[in-house]
């Protein structure tokens, strides 16, 4: 192993591909959570119940799916660059998401909505106001294993010119430098635990005290 090599992936090449893949990370799960957690709430209302088990079928093909199959169909309409890899790494970071806010929304206690209602609250504000506060912990589960998923999947973003830490790994591999590929897959294990010790506390801080696992 050479330090000279070891000191200009980690100094030089490390952090712009790491700020590029910090970036296809934010996109992808800002996106993914804009899209499934409406549609998880969506299909936990009675009129659309019936559709949940068949998105969720769909959703887990997707996922089922390689990335880098996904990347070479997205690649011929959207071109090199982040695109392809957004659409990719979003086509499987949408299930963990939509799974947990149905489930989320459907262990809120069906008495707790009772008394709200009861008490002269709408639908509307029982959803707002006590089924999202109640079923925030799981979803935020989800995101979590979605975030995580995309930091790590998201190295192949490299292979169609997206950058990220992915330019690291191929360029180690291509120039057989393991140098470059020890500082690309150590950054992206070290961002994939540091955004889940993130969440994780997040998600303990909002849970409720009597529902917390210790």
């Amino acid at each position: 192993m050479s330090w000279e090599n070891f000191r200009v992936a980690l100094f030089e090449k490390a952090p712009g591909a790491l700020l590029e893949h910090s970036e296809i990370v934010l996109v992808t799960v800002t996106i993914a959570i804009l899209i499934s957690v409406p549609l998880g709430i969506f299909l936990t209302r009675p009129k659309f119940k019936k559709f949940g088990l068949v998105l969720l079928n769909l959703l887990n093909v997707l996922q089922a799916i390689p990335g880098l199959a996904i990347i070479a169909l997205a690649l011929p309409i959207l071109g090199i660059g982040m695109k392809p890899a957004v659409v990719a790494l979003l086509f499987q970071s949408l299930l963990p998401i939509v799974r947990n806010t149905i489930a989320g929304l459907l262990e809120v206690s069906s008495d707790v909505k009772e008394a709200a209602s009861g008490m002269g609250m709408s639908q509307r504000r029982i959803l707002y106001e006590v089924e999202i506060p109640l079923a925030l912990p799981i979803i935020l589960s989800g995101i979590r294993t979605a975030t995580v998923y995309v930091v790590s999947i998201g190295a192949l973003a490299a292979l169609i010119g997206a950058g990220g830490l992915g330019n690291l790994i191929i360029g180690g591999l291509a120039l057989f430098r393991p140098e470059y590929l020890l500082v690309g897959a150590g950054l992206g294990a070290i961002m994939a635990i540091f955004l889940d010790r993130v969440l994780s506390v997040l998600e303990h801080r909002i849970t409720p005290p009597g529902m917390r696992v210790e």
